[in-house]
């Protein structure tokens, strides 16, 4: 209780001094540097997964553990870059069924696409692996063709999103 007490006063000081905005822009400055490592932890363990299946397979596609590595890489980019797209351009575009399409929507899509392929990829892989199945190339290629083309998509989605700057209505 006491602790609660000292964290209350502690919040009624700072709001009567003005300093409460600077201690919540810092916060959420830090959440979302927080949010994006985990974005790219969780890109890279995608990676991983999907790495170590096509790692894995008997005259596999793949014979160097680079490859993991790699994929791991990639997947820790894609993540970062593509999932979480800056909100300021579509909070500056309004939307209705009439208007125009712009870039930003499509750089959302392709993110939304990207980020369901790569997890659909890695959700296989994951499976392929705990349940130790064997399956033929092909799959296993599709599986990491799915996953890379998945990854792709958030990148280019990252990149258009944050070259895009909405238009500003002059009225």
């Amino acid at each position: 209780m006491k602790i609660s007490n000292a964290v209350s006063s502690a919040l009624s000081v700072t709001k009567q001094t003005g300093n409460l905005r600077i201690a919540r822009s810092s916060l959420i400055k830090s959440a979302h540097v927080l949010e994006r490592i985990g974005l790219a932890a969780v890109g890279a363990s995608c990676g991983l997964y999907v790495g170590a299946t096509l790692l894995r397979q008997r005259g596999g596609l793949v014979e160097s553990g680079w490859i993991v590595l790699l994929m791991m890489l990639y997947g820790a980019l894609s993540c970062y870059v593509g999932i979480d797209l800056s909100r300021t351009a579509a909070r500056r575009s309004t939307s209705s069924i009439t208007e125009e399409w712009n870039g930003f929507e499509a750089a959302e899509i392709m993110s939304a696409a990207g980020t369901f392929g790569a997890a659909i990829a890695a959700t296989l892989s994951v499976s392929i692996l705990v349940l130790d199945q064997t399956l033929p190339n092909g799959l296993i290629g599709f599986v990491a063709g799915c996953w890379v083309v998945g990854s792709s998509l958030q990148v280019a989605a990252g990149t258009m999103a944050r070259n895009y700057e909405a238009p500003v209505d002059k009225e």
